[in-house]
């Protein structure tokens, strides 16, 4: 093989995505506004006006959620700054000192307090025996006290964070070993920092118990495997990756202040959890387990120390609404599934003084508990049947979310509210998972595409300026969504206009900053940063997530192959490429036929065309681009038999998708 055919063999095994851009640098186009550094303007009259009056009838007095968020506290640090061995800094609590007092116009108030609530960050004791640390990545670490040390649900994001947190607990707590580790569910803020605390080699070692819900695994590591690269770049919208942390930026994502982009791992479980009131003893305490797939997670549960009266609720329930879809783009959730499974655990641990979660702070008491829980199983089951009553009566998804308004006893408490879910784009999925896409109009069955549809739209409007002036007049009135609709047919039909772009980035600063969704203001802030500034420049930097990889079965790896063949440039060839690790002792046929990729345990009865022989390492610092080409070239862990130019010309079918492609310019 030619070193050309190993560069481009390298280059289109770069095969699994991951959420992680480096921003771009920002400068500032719009002159003659009051503008922040990244060109976003100040809240209008309108918005001061929206965002003055919103949620009269929420009890603004109310404090006993920082009083609940602050109990407890044993230490932490005003400066948490956490590095990355490349020098980045992945968390940055510091960032976020601007929080505090009363919510600036340009943030919704609701928003503003549960980000207040989120910057409490620290260790904390939760009751003798239990502490959580929080606010050092999107989500909690808990430790609960065994007979001979700690066990540890839900070790992070991050293993710079997860490192950073535990070495926290140690100071206040002392130097006990970890005895367990306790996933909650499949969601990588819940598990990706596990190396950062115990190392595999240790797990072994001293036989320390791995225990994750039935799934886990197989959830964990083929999420964004598929669809990784488009969910990765929406991701950067729905996290604010991307924007400065201000008043006008960034504040939170409501579930959290966001997630650390460090290094990722995985420790594979060697204790399972399949059903409801299965019990464990570890290090000596007593453990109740729910077993409550499909709700929030695909693989995920909950569980109750009987000795301590404490509920973990995992993350089938929050201090906020949750999302039954997630803007970055995620399989529906089951409402109906997630409501029944808060009532299962109602049923199973009602008898709870303490609820914790695996974001967010404690509540005690049992009255409180049961009326938090009761609340959130209601809210999900509201929002479900009142969406299939309403579509059993014709109405659209965009009807419904416009018109379905929760009972003032679910809309009321600051748990309920929207931070992170929202009651528009939950309705939606509710309609989507009975009714798909498609909401009956034929109108709507096969329109036409956003560039055709603004072309024509603009024309029949009287061209690009007409439209601007009409626009302007609108945007006064502070009637942002019609001037964002507007916009967005002009920009995608002639995406060269600044003045559409402007006016188009200005209206979404509006619309973010009325937002009491966390990822729907980071959504529209987002979009505003990137009409004034394009996409992001970099690429995806894979090395984050090779411990994931390392554990991910290979045959994900064929699947994402599969999903990026160009069928068309596919037409009419037949290939079979056997591909063999080495030091697996696996081999996989990829059959090439009428323009799809199979793929399969390699079969004696199948002759290959070409075998490309690799390892398993190998092949993982190939994917994270750990290995040079001269390295490659000259390895005896790859060989290739039979014909190279069929491998090329096979691997020359493959798309490299762009991992920054356009979202609010066609």
């Amino acid at each position: 093989m030619t070193r050309n055919d190993i560069q481009f063999l390298w280059a289109l095994l770069i095969l699994i995505p991951v959420f992680m851009l480096s921003g771009c640098d920002q400068t500032n186009t719009e002159t003659g506004l009051d503008v922040d550094a990244q060109g976003h303007i100040a809240a209008s009259q309108s918005t001061r006006k929206a965002n003055s009056e919103f949620g009269q009838e929420l009890s603004w007095e109310n404090q006993e959620d920082f009083e609940q968020a602050q109990r407890g506290f044993l230490g932490g640090s005003k400066d948490l700054r956490i590095q990355h061995a490349d020098g980045r800094i992945i968390w940055n609590q510091p960032a976020y000192a601007f929080i505090k007092g009363d919510a600036p116009p340009s943030v919704n108030p609701s928003l503003w307090r549960q980000e207040k609530l989120n910057n409490i960050n620290g260790l904390f004791k939760v009751t003798k025996g239990i502490y959580q640390l929080r606010g050092h990545d999107l989500a909690n670490m808990t430790l609960i006290r065994g007979q001979s040390g700690w066990i540890i649900v839900d070790p992070l994001t991050a293993e710079e964070t997860a490192s950073a947190a535990l070495e926290l607990a140690r100071k206040h707590l002392g130097s006990d070993p970890i005895t367990a580790v306790i996933y909650t569910h499949s969601h990588i803020d819940h598990f990706g920092g596990v190396l950062g605390i115990i190392s595999e080699k240790e797990v072994k070692k001293r036989g320390v118990r791995v225990i994750a819900p039935q799934g886990f695994m197989e959830e964990a590591t083929s999420e964004n495997i598929i669809a990784g690269i488009a969910m990765g770049r929406r991701s950067l919208f729905m996290y604010g990756k991307n924007l400065a942390r201000s008043e006008r930026g960034h504040i939170g994502s409501g579930l959290g202040k966001g997630p650390a982009y460090g290094t990722f791992g995985i420790l594979e479980p060697n204790e399972i959890v399949n059903h409801s009131g299965q019990e464990k003893v570890i290090d000596g305490v007593r453990f109740i387990f729910q077993f409550a797939p499909g709700t929030e997670a695909p693989a995920e549960l909950t569980f109750y120390l009987p000795d301590f009266k404490a509920f973990c609720g995992a993350e089938i329930v929050s201090r906020h609404m949750h999302n039954l879809y997630t803007l970055r783009g995620t399989k529906i959730r089951d409402a109906l599934k997630w409501s029944s499974a808060i009532g299962e655990a109602m049923t199973l641990f009602g008898d709870a003084e303490i609820y914790f979660g695996c974001h967010h702070w404690p509540i005690w008491g049992n009255r409180k508990i049961m009326d938090f829980l009761t609340k959130q199983r209601d809210l999900y089951k509201y929002i479900h049947d009142q969406t299939v009553r309403m579509f059993n009566n014709g109405l659209t998804p965009s009807e419904i979310a416009e018109q379905l308004e929760l009972p003032e006893s679910l809309r009321k408490p600051f748990f309920n509210r929207g931070y992170y879910g929202s009651l528009s784009h939950n309705v939606k999925a509710v309609y989507q998972a009975y009714l798909g896409w498609y909401d009956g109009n034929p109108a709507n069955l096969n329109p036409l595409p956003p560039k055709e549809s603004g072309t024509r739209y603009i024309d029949m409007m009287g061209g690009a300026d007409a439209v601007i002036v009409k626009a302007q007049e609108y945007y006064k009135k502070g009637e942002y969504r019609w001037v964002a609709q507007l916009m967005n047919h002009l920009v995608f039909a002639d995406p060269d206009n600044k003045k559409a772009k402007a006016l188009l980035a200005k209206t979404y600063d509006q619309l973010g900053y009325q937002s009491e969704s966390g990822p729907w203001r980071d959504v529209y802030l987002s979009a505003a940063n990137e009409l004034r500034h394009g996409a992001p420049e970099k690429g995806l930097d894979m090395a984050v997530i090779k411990g994931v990889l390392e554990k991910t079965p290979v045959s994900y790896f064929f699947d994402s192959m599969a999903v990026r063949l160009n069928g068309p440039k596919a037409e009419g060839k037949k290939l079979t490429v056997r591909i063999s690790f080495t030091d697996l002792d696996e081999s996989y046929d990829l059959r090439l036929e009428n323009s799809v990729l199979h793929h399969q345990k390699a079969s004696l009865q199948l002759q290959p065309d070409v075998t490309l022989k690799i390892t398993h390492d190998l092949f993982v610092r190939m994917l994270v681009g750990q290995l040079g080409i001269k390295e490659m070239v000259f390895s005896d862990d790859l060989s290739v038999e039979g014909s190279k130019l069929d491998l090329v010309s096979f691997l020359r079918l493959m798309d490299k998708p762009s991992a920054n492609f356009n979202i609010v310019t066609p």
